[in-house]
């Protein structure tokens, strides 16, 4: 893939897309992290978490790269991709996840590089397969993502809160690169290769699927949490 060619430019605004959309849980754990210092040690937790988030989060996205040129992992990671696309769209339980606190300046940034380990895996599984192992993609994936995640926790909250079809075309978003990946599995070569109709049909089940399913499961939430008339 040439850089700034209309492939590249493509999977890079997939990607910024990936990142605005992913980021957003990561970056209200990350504000609340740091809520409980010390104003004048908030920005230097934040700063320093960003490094260790930059090294742990480049270490991982390296390695989704790598793993997904195994036989058959292109196939498992595009369907967790579905269902990380699908989990996006539907209500949340509850906000337990957002009860992260730190008291010491060294609890503050454990936490934060800690928080961006265990949550950014859809993020960095999304931009790897976004990327289709294109370093320079990967490269530029973790240098948007990071600090969308550390430094835009209220702007990206605002936005998805403002603007919901974001975070309808970020679902869309990750199902085209999960049918991507499925298409792209080396051991499903024998099914697609014969008839390009076959990736132009999984692209459409897929995105309309995951868009249609999570529309459905937030409407049904939605229609259980209205009190209903007494009669």
């Amino acid at each position: 893939m040439e850089p700034f060619s209309a492939a590249w430019l493509s999977a890079l605004l997939a990607i910024v897309l990936i990142d605005l959309v992913l980021a957003g849980d990561n970056a209200i754990v990350i504000a609340l992290a740091a809520r409980q210092l010390p104003a004048r040690l908030q920005r230097r937790a934040i700063l320093w978490g960003a490094v260790g988030a930059i090294a742990v989060r480049s270490l991982m996205t390296i390695g989704v790269v790598w793993l997904l040129k195994i036989p058959g992992l292109m196939l498992v990671g595009g369907l967790g991709l579905v269902w990380i696309a699908y989990k996006l769209l539907t209500p949340q339980s509850g906000e337990a996840g957002h009860s992260v606190k730190a008291t010491t300046f060294w609890a503050a940034m454990q936490t934060i590089v800690i928080a961006d380990a265990l949550m950014g895996v859809d993020n960095v599984l999304g931009v790897a397969g976004a990327a289709s192992g294109n370093f320079d993609l990967v490269v530029i994936g973790l240098l948007i993502s990071v600090p969308i995640v550390v430094f835009g926790s209220t702007f990206v909250l605002k936005l998805v809160e403002r603007f919901a079809i974001i975070v309808y075309i970020g679902a869309g978003v990750l199902a085209f690169t999960a049918a991507h990946m499925i298409v792209g599995e080396p051991l499903l070569d024998a099914v697609y290769d014969p008839s390009p109709v076959y990736r132009v049909l999984t692209h459409a089940v897929l995105i309309a699927g995951v868009l249609g399913a999570g529309w459905w499961a937030s409407r049904s939430a939605a229609a259980a949490q209205t009190p209903r008339p007494i009669v």
